[in-house]
């Protein structure tokens, strides 16, 4: 059995203020071209299809074109998806039963009712059953009806209620199973501080959405989508793919991928990453003025000038653009830079809860819990 996997496709994404459609055209062109030559029985992608819960009608027709394409291409290939954190669940949920028919799997929500499971597709092959369990990005508060034992119990954290979610499924261990899911999984012994996240991706205040990643170990692979940077929740087949294609200036320079999977008897899996080389490069040039416009190039640049002179603004700006049609953002780097540098990294690793602490000053307990809230909540609507 071979699957695709990828996630975080984020259509409809602009890059300061850049409209990415080509890009994400370009990079889509290019998954379907690898289906095509590689033959794979399913394509995964795990969760945040859209940047927003409301695409644009734009972005849909992107999507849309690049299901039609894979489709086509590969008739019998089953095609399982599932909404992140980023998606409109149950827009993701419309039609799920019609295009089921048509082995195309759209998951938007998970179980909301006690009868309710997992959504799971079975496939077969020489070895035996293959159950792909498909778990869209889950609050606690979406499935509390579902998880929580009484009305009295408190509200469970991010782990404890997608443990409960997969501990109510009956999975057969001697088969060969795989979960698609959207979380922050985190690799046990780590501390989430210790998990480099990129600029693009929406984090919690302290870290609350983190999950176990203990709770992969019933699955022989787990297809990750959430985290934008290609990495291991833990275990050699517990991945993250990455976006396959750069949705910030933190990514500069990753090299991104699909993950091409091959399930054999139980016990035998292996993983390949297959590249994916986007129209254009986001990259960061840094020197002197006449360093970086020495590079001119149509990729996504951010040009960082370490000039130590007085430099004349509007000519700087008028030769950076004319040497990078596509520029991003022009930074200065001081002459104090060490002390610049310092305060620059200081300000990126403060978090907005640790901000307004620092401002409030006299905040207690019950109002920083409240304040935390406000400011999850704020972070997680905030794409929609």
């Amino acid at each position: 059995m071979k699957f695709f996997h990828l996630s975080d496709l984020h259509i409809g994404l602009r890059l300061f203020n850049r409209d990415l459609k080509e890009d994400q055209e370009y990079i889509l062109k290019q998954i379907a071209d690898l289906a095509q030559k590689e033959r794979p029985d399913a394509v995964v992608i795990a969760g945040d299809i859209y940047d927003r819960a409301v695409p644009s009608a734009e972005a849909v027709e992107v999507f849309d074109r690049f299901l039609s394409d894979l489709t086509k291409r590969l008739p019998e290939t089953v095609i399982m998806m599932i909404s992140g954190n980023h998606d409109s669940g149950p827009r993701l949920n419309c039609f799920r039963s019609v295009l089921a028919r048509q082995n195309v799997y759209m998951i938007g929500m998970p179980p909301q009712t006690k009868e309710e499971s997992i959504e799971k597709v079975t496939m077969e092959d020489a070895w035996g059953k293959v159950n792909f369990y498909l778990l869209p990005f889950v609050r606690p508060s979406m499935v509390r009806q579902v998880v929580q034992t009484s009305q009295e119990e408190e509200s469970l954290s991010y782990d404890e209620t997608v443990r409960r979610l997969l501990a109510r499924e009956v999975i057969d261990e001697g088969e060969r199973n795989v979960l698609v899911s959207h979380q922050f999984y985190l690799p046990e012994g780590k501390k989430a501080e210790e998990v480099e996240r990129m600029d693009s991706e929406i984090r919690t205040v302290g870290n609350i959405d983190e999950v176990s990643a203990g709770v992969l170990r019933p699955f022989d692979y787990a297809a990750l989508g959430h985290i934008h940077k290609p990495m291991r929740a833990g275990g050699e087949f517990y991945r993250y793919c990455g976006t396959p294609l750069a949705c910030s200036v933190s990514e500069a320079g990753q090299q991104k991928g699909i993950v091409c999977v091959e399930l054999r008897e139980k016990g035998a899996v292996s993983a390949k990453v297959l590249p994916l080389t986007p129209l254009r490069q986001v990259r960061i040039l840094r020197g002197t003025l006449e360093e970086v416009t020495a590079q001119g190039c149509s990729d996504y640049v951010t040009a960082v000038l370490t000039d130590r002179v007085d430099l004349d603004i509007m000519e700087m700006q008028d030769r950076i653009r004319r040497a990078f049609p596509n520029l991003l953002e022009i930074r200065r780097e001081m002459v104090r830079r060490a002390d610049y540098g310092q305060i620059r990294t200081k300000a990126k690793e403060a978090d907005p809860f640790e901000l307004c602490c620092a401002f409030l000053k006299d905040a207690d307990e019950e109002e920083k819990a409240i304040l935390q809230e406000v400011i999850n909540y704020v972070q997680e609507v905030g794409q929609g």
